[in-house]
């Protein structure tokens, strides 16, 4: 029998619903559907969650790992929550950044008219303050592909990266 253990902090409550984990905090709420077999079996047992197989296959064992560490995510994330900051550069023309509801507009990025945009994944926060931007959530897969969709909104391809660094790059996760 193959088995782990996740103990659960006391601000957070944790509920299981077959395949989906409802995790609350001080900080909200997020849930998450695992993608688990009929051959794990995933409860909640006192203050700790228990994902445990039958067997131990190669297959099960990196499952039970991967869920494991999905919830141990969603916990840091309702205590804690996750921040990424993106640093704006620019050499020639100014680039302005501006957020719109579900949207980040990148204005005058290389002296182009048309904005280019950037999706807000889910309820991320977005601030921009001067030449930094700061993404902040408690969903760490909603946080961090807005950051990647930023930077990539600022993404020229067929250039020398290390001529042309304009741009909104990661600097820092937390």
């Amino acid at each position: 029998m193959y088995s782990k253990e996740i103990s659960i902090p006391e601000k957070v409550s944790v509920e299981i619903l077959n395949n989906k984990v409802i995790v609350s905090g001080p900080k909200g709420q997020v849930e998450k559907r695992l993608e688990l077999t009929a051959e794990i079996k995933m409860e909640k047992k006192d203050n700790k969650i228990i994902i445990s197989s039958e067997k131990e296959r190669r297959e099960i064992k990196s499952l039970i790992g991967t869920s494991t560490a999905h919830i141990k995510n969603l916990i840091e994330g309702v205590t804690k929550g996750f921040t990424y900051k993106l640093k704006v550069v620019f050499s020639h023309f100014p680039i302005q950044v501006k957020v719109e509801k579900d949207k980040v507009l990148f204005l005058n990025f290389l002296g182009e008219r048309i904005p280019r945009v950037a999706k807000i994944v889910g309820k991320t926060e977005v601030k921009v303050e001067g030449q930094e931007i700061i993404v902040s959530g408690v969903d760490l897969e909603a946080v961090g592909q807005t950051a990647s969709n930023l930077e990539l909104a600022t993404r020229r391809t067929g250039y020398d990266k290390k001529i042309f660094q304009d741009g909104c790059y990661i600097s820092s996760r937390e």
